[in-house]
């Protein structure tokens, strides 16, 4: 197999440095359930670095949004405004404790929820704003967290694509009162799957501890603060084992090497594709320079579904995997129950149908980049979208 024939996949999961050995080191220490030294060093190494009060590892994202509706008190009767442009675990964490999602739509230059719509979205029974850092560019934060505080409305960060990225010098994940972040496969930092709850509210550091354990005061026993530990509030199992976060500890010390390798695959992409494809109606990522990003991913934005599915195919005649991403929540089954309906959410929508993914991973050389932006001119400079 060529250069030219090999397949290169959307993602690949990476090993940059100590995974496997801290794996070992966990296993022969016979610590391989939650909270054991490889946790505890991942959470302080997160907390040092982005400056709060406290980070606490979990076996998901998920897990950690259905932390903050736990945390929140979120119950029946309240609302939560989320973006409809974004995984269903975004709105299910609060759906399960009884809340009505408000869908918002999304700007068209980030894909961040338009905080222009909030002022007519926010209601007497709005609990919680929760938004999404999409592709790991921050949202407009000096409109969003005023306007929660007038309303006196929590901010929950969904940060899943965006650690070590950041607003105006502040990191995301730091600004609102919840934040979480994903370690799945696909995210910058990985252990498979994984995930972490950043507490920027010191007052809710003591009652975390007890949600993620079950609804227990074990923590306090393990500091010899009680002499037995007992039930005391609402939790479950929210713990990410120490297998896991040995592997992630390896991927956080080596972050820098890791960000600079998906920041070089980005700007080769940006350099590549901007100005041509755009002259063919496609948009692609935009970054205000107030904010630096993670490099999670690179986006198109095709001029229509067609021409998304065209590319697609064409790309994968060549042996290239390019992906969609999100459908509208608010308009899922789901979503449809809550009231939900087509025109809702216009830029969500037409995002659904135009949104398309290039190849973006560690490992992804550069003539692997190169590659994917030839065949991507081809596509719209030889002729094919005309073609379609």
């Amino acid at each position: 197999m060529t250069d030219e024939t090999r397949e290169i996949t959307f993602n690949r999961p990476v090993i940059v440095g100590r995974e496997l050995d801290y794996i070992r080191e966990a296993v022969e220490a016979m610590h391989t359930a939650g909270d054991g030294p490889f946790t505890r060093r991942c959470a302080a190494l997160l907390r040092d670095a982005l400056g709060i009060p406290a980070v606490m590892l979990t076996p998901s994202c998920t897990d950690a949004l259905e932390m903050c509706a736990l945390l929140l008190d979120v119950g029946p009767g309240d609302e939560v405004i989320v973006p409809s442009f974004s995984f269903v675990s975004t709105v299910n964490a609060f759906v399960l404790r009884g809340a009505r999602p408000v869908f918002a739509d999304i700007r068209e230059d980030t894909l961040n929820l338009d905080e222009r719509r909030l002022p007519e979205l926010v209601g007497p029974r709005t609990r919680a704003i929760t938004l999404v850092h999409y592709a790991g560019v921050g949202c407009e934060m000096e409109t969003i967290l005023p306007l929660a505080a007038r309303h006196d409305v929590d901010v929950v960060e969904d940060n899943a694509h965006g650690l070590f990225a950041t607003y105006r010098g502040r990191q995301l994940g730091t600004l609102g009162r919840l934040a979480t972040l994903s370690f799945h496969e696909t995210k910058n930092f990985g252990c498979g799957e994984g995930g972490a709850l950043l507490v920027n509210d010191p007052e809710l550091v003591a009652r975390a501890e007890i949600v993620r354990d079950k609804g227990t005061n074990r923590q306090q026993l393990l500091r010899g603060q009680v002499d037995k530990y007992t039930w005391t509030d609402v939790g479950s199992s929210f713990v990410l084992s120490d297998i896991l976060a040995a592997f992630l500890l390896a991927q956080f010390e080596a972050r820098e090497t890791i960000v600079a390798r998906r920041r070089a695959i980005w700007e080769r992409y940006d350099a590549g594709l901007r100005g041509t494809v755009e002259r063919h109606g496609v948009r692609l990522p935009h970054v205000p320079a107030d904010r630096e990003q993670s490099y999670h991913m690179y986006w198109m934005m095709l001029p229509d579904v067609a021409s998304r599915q065209a590319l697609i195919e064409h790309l994968q005649r060549r042996g290239i995997t390019a992906v969609f991403h999100y459908t509208p929540l608010h308009l899922s089954r789901m979503g449809r129950s809550f009231g939900g309906r087509p025109g809702d959410c216009p830029v969500t929508e037409a995002a659904g149908e135009r949104l398309l993914r290039l190849p973006f991973f560690f490992q992804l050389g550069d003539d692997d980049v190169d590659r994917v932006i030839d065949a991507t001119l081809a596509f719209f400079v030889g002729g094919a979208a005309a073609q379609r």
